[in-house]
Parts: C-alpha cells; structure tokens; sequence
C-alpha cells in the first residue's frame, strides 16, 4: 500500500475519518499543530498496529559494506523492519486502512509529510490487507525478536539509516 503520484497517505484502524483536523501529538516537541502523512518511501514504517513499536533500519547512500552485511545481510534486500513475538497476533489481525491524501496542502517535514490545514481523503479508507504479505510484496526483511532494543543499539551505531516507532512500547530492558 503506497501512495500513487500526488499523494501522500495517513494510516489508521479507524476506517470512517471523514477529515483530518491538524492537532498536537502528545509526544511530539513541535508546538504547531499539524495533520500527518507519509510519501512512497515511509509508508512500509506504518505496516503496523499504530502502537506496535518497531525498529527499521535500510541502506543509504553512507552505508557500508560491513554494516549492511552484519544487521541486514547479504542477498537480503536491503531494508528490514523488526518486531517483538508478542505483537505478532496483532499484526496478524489488525484491520488497518490507508486514507489517501492529495499531496498539495503537504510539506515534507523529516521523513512525513505535515499540513496545518485541515484536509479531506480523497475517498474512503481502502483496508491495507495482509500486513505480512505486503512486507514480503516489497522485499522488506521482517524480524520478529524477543526484544527490540539489542537490534536498536546496534542499527543506531551503524551507517546504516534508520527509524523507531513507538519504541516506549517495548519489552523493557
């Protein structure tokens, strides 16, 4: 599921939002309001149950040989997303949908896209499907561990580029 020329998409297991108000996210550092989105290239990061925490590392222009053979491997494509065994069932049975947004009244901000006006779907929730099956669709590595912070220190330390969410949520050290 990614968003076609002009678009960017918003994921949520809530399939009826009929608009996008831009709010302040209780975790975030930024004090503007926004509505949050993502392009062609992050969406893989929400194949996911929203409170599911998951490491994602992938190679870059930086990366080295040594890193990409030690964290994502040889012959294994080169992005992998890890999970912990006890959200597998969610990701599993997860109804998840994408709303398809028009990319025009979007800033890329980092890595997502931001607006701060309101903004209406271009058309229903259409439901994501099988989580697991759109990972192996885009070559993307799923590991499942029983904690995700080993695999975290060791992909931060690397060359390699990467992204966290919702890493609160996992098994503590």
């Amino acid at each position: 599921m990614r968003p076609r020329p002009g678009e960017v998409l918003h994921f949520s297991e809530d399939p009826v939002i009929r608009s996008f108000r831009p709010h302040l996210a209780p975790t975030s550092a930024e004090t503007t309001p926004y509505v949050w989105a993502v392009g062609h290239d992050r969406a893989p990061d929400y194949w996911f149950p929203r409170q599911c925490p998951r490491a994602m590392a992938w190679v870059g222009p930086g990366t080295t040989a040594a890193d990409r053979s030690r964290i994502i491997g040889d012959g294994s494509g080169t992005r992998v997303h890890a999970v912990e065994y006890g959200w597998l069932e969610a990701i599993r049975t997860v109804e998840l949908y994408a709303y398809r947004l028009p990319a025009e009244p979007f800033k890329l901000f980092d890595a997502a896209f931001v607006a701060t006006t309101e903004v209406e779907p271009l058309g229903p929730a259409e439901r994501v499907g099988d989580l697991f099956e759109l990972h192996a669709e885009a070559g993307i590595q799923l590991r499942v561990l029983p904690r995700l912070h080993e695999f975290w220190d060791a992909v931060t330390a690397s060359t390699l580029e990467f992204s966290g969410i919702r890493l609160r949520n996992a098994v503590p050290r």
